[in-house]
């Protein structure tokens, strides 16, 4: 094996990686609003990112069937509707019971954890147990070469743009905007936020049902590289908890930097070793800074 060679295989599976980061980014980026903004732990976080890829599959199965002629532009839409369907259920979530249990992470725990297995009963009922997969639009098929023997899939560049779009959006929402600035006054101080009239509950909810709308976000993008099922949300969950975990419960850069160091690490691990020894590695060196830094890479300073 030539040179050039080996370093198009490295720029593949680091690609690879960058493709693992975008799904981690999104799922990690729910997390972080709900549990390091609120302190929720949400066990259905996964459940909403399969309702998202969902949400694709059957809007591919109605255009494909009802409206060919819309199949190059229903993709992008479907999205959009995937954001709104997590949004919607997350907020009645958030209503009829996290907003019993706040300031009681371990019933939050159990709670989600209750509505993440009713959700996956559910998608078996509805849906069926089998793994399904969308039609997706001839502009997604297909790689970019920009060197002869280096090939990048379309649909990874197209999951990585997205996950920097919405990236930037929450980030310009949360520092720019009216929500932003109440659930940044909620965090830093929720007796004083109350006492200057920032209805603190209302903005709790609207944050919980944004962190689902972004997990929905999460599960569309994740359909253009896997197949979806009933537990396929599960898979993903634990290494959310890492992402969020590791960069600083409340710290959305601190996500960012750990998504991409966990799915880098991952992936070149895997080049090399088994998939279940790169999942080793990768925690072994997550619990390693972990017990160096407890509060994460990057730890939010909070006024109490």
């Amino acid at each position: 094996m030539t040179f050039s060679e080996m370093m198009n295989i490295g720029l593949m599976q680091g690609f690879a990686g960058l493709s693992l980061f975008a799904v981690l980014l999104l799922m990690g980026l729910g997390l972080a609003i709900i549990f390091g903004q609120m302190g929720v732990i949400n066990m259905a976080h996964g459940e909403f990112m399969t309702i998202g890829a969902y949400t694709v599959f059957m809007a591919s199965t109605l255009v494909e069937a009802h409206a060919p002629a819309w199949m190059p532009y229903y993709f992008p839409l479907s999205i959009v509707a995937a954001f709104v369907f997590a949004f919607v259920l997350g907020w009645l979530a958030e209503w009829a019971l996290i907003r019993h249990l706040y300031k009681r992470p371990l019933d939050t725990l159990l709670a989600t954890w209750g509505v993440s297995l009713g959700l996956q009963q559910v998608f078996r009922s509805v849906i069926g147990p089998k793994e399904v997969s969308p039609t997706l639009p001839d502009w997604l098929m297909g790689s970019w070469s920009p060197s002869e023997g280096l090939d990048i899939p379309i649909n990874g560049l197209f999951v990585l743009a997205l996950a920097l779009l919405v990236t930037a959006g929450v980030l310009i929402a949360l520092y720019r905007s009216r929500w932003g600035l109440r659930v940044r006054a909620t965090v830093s101080n929720r007796v004083m936020a109350n006492a200057i009239g920032i209805n603190t509950k209302k903005t709790d909810r609207l944050t919980f049902a944004i962190g689902c709308g972004v997990a929905g976000i999460a599960g569309a993008a994740f359909t253009t590289i896997g197949s979806t099922g009933p537990t396929s949300g599960s898979l993903y969950i634990v290494d959310s908890f890492l992402v969020v975990t590791f960069g600083g419960a409340a710290s959305l850069l601190g996500t960012v930097a750990s998504a991409f160091g966990i799915a880098q690490v991952q992936s070149i691990t895997e080049f090399f070793l088994s998939g279940s020894m790169a999942k080793v590695l990768t925690l072994s060196f997550i619990v390693v800074v972990l017990m160096l830094r407890p509060q994460g890479l990057f730890a939010s300073k909070v006024r109490r």
